[in-house]
């Protein structure tokens, strides 16, 4: 596989899918934690589900990962998928949020948006956030697969979305230990598992440009364990320290 192309489709299209990043076992193994991190959750009082982002209470939702399971710390600073993020945003990015959808038989789609519009106003000219999506299983219409715009990353303000967008709708499909990775002004919604004995199970760890404020307060969400654990990497892309704004090159305050 060239990366090259990968990096180049979604450079024009979008978005880009990358197969066999995990394989079957690491997949398996991630997933069984998912569903721990979701009853972990749970003990926590942080609810999984019908949260208001869902029609019914057949989609699980887990928050703050990171804290959840070491796994998931791995996966979202995975070589390949910071790779493609710095592609996209450049190399100064923080990381905005990392959750998990799982769509069980019934789940049902929620609102059009695109991640980019919730967290900037219009217009949206310029990638400033991405989504590298995580495959638990193999992915399709039926069961639940992320569905999108084709070519929407070019809208630059709600008025422009055609009026028949969700018309216009085409899912993701992959196999289970791909990953996904979507402009964040690409339009999209979750798909409804219409299968009768199906799950889907996706991550969505989200990135942004470092003057974005991330939708998650990390100092305030993580552990003192778990940040103790971070290196410096990780502890500068959470956010948890104070940083200059590099995004001109060059430090704006000087010592």
């Amino acid at each position: 596989m060239d990366i090259r192309q990968k990096k180049a489709q979604l450079d024009k299209e979008g978005y880009c899918v990358i197969p066999d990043v995990l394989d079957a076992e690491t997949v398996e193994t991630v997933r069984a934690k998912l569903w721990g991190a979701a009853e972990k959750s749970e003990k926590r009082g942080v609810p999984t589900r019908n949260i208001g982002l869902d029609p019914n209470e057949h989609n699980v939702r887990v928050f703050n990962l990171i804290d959840l399971d070491p796994v998931f710390i791995d996966l979202i600073r995975h070589p390949l998928a910071t790779d493609i993020v710095s592609h996209l945003l450049g190399g100064s990015f923080l990381i905005s949020n990392f959750t998990a959808n799982i769509a069980l038989p019934g789940s049902k789609s929620m609102a059009l948006h695109s991640d980019q519009g919730i967290v900037v106003p219009e217009p949206w000219f310029q990638p400033w956030s991405i989504n590298i999506i995580w495959c638990l299983n193999d992915v399709r219409a039926e069961n639940g697969a992320t569905r999108f715009i084709p070519g929407s990353q070019t809208v630059a303000w709600r008025k422009d979305l055609p009026k028949d967008a969700r018309e216009r709708l085409v899912p993701f499909e992959a196999k289970a230990g791909s990953i996904i990775a979507m402009d964040g002004r690409v339009w999209h919604t979750s798909g409804a598992n219409v299968t009768e004995d199906e799950e889907r199970a996706l991550l969505f760890g989200y990135y942004s440009k470092s003057f974005i404020r991330p939708q998650q307060n990390w100092n305030a969400a993580l552990s003192p364990e778990t940040i103790a654990g971070l290196d410096e990497e990780m502890q500068e892309r959470l956010g948890l320290g104070a940083a200059a704004n590099v995004e001109l090159g060059r430090p704006l305050v000087q010592a």
